[in-house]
């Protein structure tokens, strides 16, 4: 059956509630709680309470569509470990950004789905649950894409810039639906979102969008006509670096200049004095902090305000100086009271091009390790992590891929996924694998099999040996002998596939009969594994050649298992038994000799059997039964005698 995902359960320690004393233990993916008999007093005893308590669960891992996430994400994973490492830096380049761009897909394909299923779920809970996760992704999706920026495409001064804009403009997203809702409206120029919109749409730098829209308002008051004509002037001539043009930086910053100088005589000589809205446009134009902080609500975060503060004031950036203007900005932008949240420093943190901050952030405030081992890994790749090793046992960059994949080993299926980043930790992922892969439950046969493919693959000889005798023991206490015989074949155990050759004799001496035939009969050098499964294979294939009426054949097997001592004394008796049919053929098929060897052999089990201790009343009725069986072999044997040494003789004549 297909497995299903389950929430995890939510667990109520009455101890907690209490005020007593609680004993916890990590693992992987859950902490298990217990209460402690810790008192306040020395040497005081008191009654503890003998339960274990599950107390969270990674409920990421459980939900439908981030395992879309994580199942994406790890086809990623792998493609970017085939990359060569012996190609140029230049080279890789592209690859690295566009693996980062598909990651970043991902991330935003899960986000969508998640705020779609918030949106129409009718449980308050459910939305609320759902609408964190959107949340948490949409601050991944955001540092993500700036260290796309400042990490892997490293953008030079001019192109920075642009892809700092890009950033904003992706992660500012409602000013576009405050502007569908002005234009649908009967007279767009007097919709009160109107100014917002005008004004977002500048410190987003989408001028030619604010030129459209302040055309509606020329149209609308036709006296100030001038002024409209002047403002989209200044909007029109502002330039934008090309990374792809003919025009160098220096060129560029000079053309800046000229336009920033154009804009300034504008605003000193009062040209927009009598419309507020375009004296306020033209004072952000010019990069006047004051402007673009009277208007907080628009700009939204602290980087926003420093991505527009950069595009008015300083728009040819070095990398090396963002961090400066970062600071500022955020100290300017935050209220003196308030203290910065996690993301805010991790933006910072990335902002000053401390890679190692960012992960460390990251890892302390996000509720898994999908980011930060994704993150790095590619990080690592583009040879940005060399430097930063650990002080037990491996990379940075190891550490936390062996962490998230732990964690996706407590799941049912995702476990699968985590093989492959175990894989790709060189120092310690086959050791952690080895750990891991014996705490998978292996429920179905099915899945027992897909755990002993993958150690097979890995040659990890002691896992598979674990997982075939567990599997075997289980299917022999469900008396299912051709599975466990198959099992115990298969992790190479001697001692239990003697065992199991046992009970199919015990079965076949029950019922007449072999269940699994098809197994036995292709055993094949397998039987070579133990005394008693080659015995089990020759003895079926007597059987065989009984049924094919190879009789001569079938003759000198039987013997050759009892003289041989393959076959095992107590099963002597039924073989003796099967050559009755035999030695009663017209046709001679045991020689004089070998009717001798059969004698000798009947006489020393009925030698052993007659120095046993005395039976029991009850057993008495069998030895009556033993004892006709070895009469009658007897004379089925001299009588064979008499007649293989008159035809031998005869032959000889």
């Amino acid at each position: 059956m297909e497995e299903l995902d389950v929430e995890p359960a939510i667990t109520n320690i009455p101890a907690a509630s209490d005020g007593k004393h609680l004993g916890f233990a990590w693992g992987p993916g859950d902490i298990l709680a217990y209460e402690t008999l810790y008192k306040a007093s020395s040497g005081a005893k008191g009654s503890g309470c003998s339960f274990i308590h599950e107390v969270r669960k990674d409920e990421d891992i459980y939900s439908p569509i981030l395992r879309k996430l994580f199942n994406e994400s790890h086809h990623i994973f792998v493609g970017l470990q085939t990359i060569k490492e012996d190609l140029p830096s230049k080279n890789k380049k592209p690859q690295f950004v566009s693996i980062s761009k598909n990651y970043r897909s991902v991330i935003r394909a899960c986000m969508e789905e998640l705020q779609q299923v918030a949106v129409s779920t009718k449980d308050a809970k459910v939305a609320m649950q759902y609408g964190n996760q959107v949340s948490i992704l949409l601050a991944i999706e955001l540092i993500w894409n700036l260290a796309e920026v400042l990490f892997i495409d490293s953008a030079p001064a001019g192109s920075l810039l642009l892809h700092l804009l890009d950033w904003v403009r992706l992660h500012k997203a409602d000013v576009d639906e405050k502007a569908r809702e002005v234009l649908q409206s009967e007279s767009p120029a007097e919709h009160k979102d109107y100014w917002d919109v005008v004004l977002s749409y500048v410190m987003q730098g989408r001028l030619e969008e604010s030129r459209q829209m302040l055309v509606k308002q020329a149209t609308l008051h036709p006296a100030p006509r001038n002024m409209y004509k002047l403002m989209d002037t200044l909007l029109s001539k502002m330039p934008f670096y090309n990374p792809g043009g003919n025009q160098t930086l220096t060129e560029y910053d000079v053309k800046w200049r000229h336009w920033h100088e154009e804009v300034d005589r504008c605003l000193q000589d009062n040209s927009f004095a009598s419309n507020k809205h375009l004296e306020i446009i033209c004072r952000i134009l010019v990069g006047d902090e004051d402007a673009l902080l009277e208007h907080k609500e628009l700009l939204g975060t602290w980087y926003h305000f420093l991505v527009t503060r950069l595009l008015f004031s300083h728009p040819t950036v070095q990398p090396t100086e963002l961090h400066y203007y970062a600071q500022s900005c955020m100290t300017m932008f935050l209220d003196s009271r308030s203290v910065p949240e996690p993301l805010d420093n991790i933006l910072l943190a990335a902002f000053e091009f401390d890679i190692h901050q960012v992960i460390k952030e990251c890892s302390i405030a996000l509720n898994n390790w999908w980011f930060v081992a994704h993150l790095t890994d590619l990080l690592d790749h583009c040879k940005l992590l060399q430097s930063h090793n650990l002080h037990f046992g491996s990379n940075l960059r190891e550490f936390l891929l062996l962490e998230y994949a732990s964690g996706l080993f407590t799941h049912h299926s995702l476990w699968q996924l985590a093989v492959d980043y175990f894989d790709h930790c060189p120092d310690l992922g086959r050791v952690y694998l080895e750990l891991q892969i014996e705490r998978v439950p292996l429920n179905t046969e099915r899945k027992a099999l897909k755990v002993l493919r993958i150690c097979e693959q890995r040659q990890m000889s002691e896992q598979v040996r674990s997982i075939c005798k567990i599997m075997a023991m289980r299917a022999l206490k469900n008396n299912r002998l051709g599975s466990a015989l198959s099992w115990s074949i298969r992790a190479k155990d001697a001692a239990f596939a003697t065992l199991i050759s046992e009970r199919f004799l015990q079965d076949y001496c029950a019922r007449g009969t072999f269940s699994d035939l098809d197994l036995i009969d292709n055993l094949g050098p397998a039987m070579l594994l133990s005394d008693r499964l080659t015995f089990l294979g020759k003895y079926r294939e007597f059987h065989r050649l009984y049924g094919e009426k190879r009789f001569g054949e079938a003759a000198k097997l039987l013997l050759s298992l009892m003289t041989a001592k393959i076959a095992p004394r107590s099963f002597w008796m039924t073989l003796l038994t099967d050559a009755l049919p035999l030695l009663e053929q017209k046709e001679v098929i045991f020689s004089a000799g070998q009717t001798y060897e059969l004698m000798f052999c009947l006489e020393e089990l009925t030698s052993s059997l007659s120095s046993v201790a005395p039976a029991t009343d009850g057993t008495m009725q069998d030895e009556d039964i033993e004892q006709t069986k070895v009469e009658l072999l007897r004379l089925a044997l001299a009588r064979n005698l008499a007649t293989a040494i008159v035809k031998e003789g005869t032959v000889s004549t």
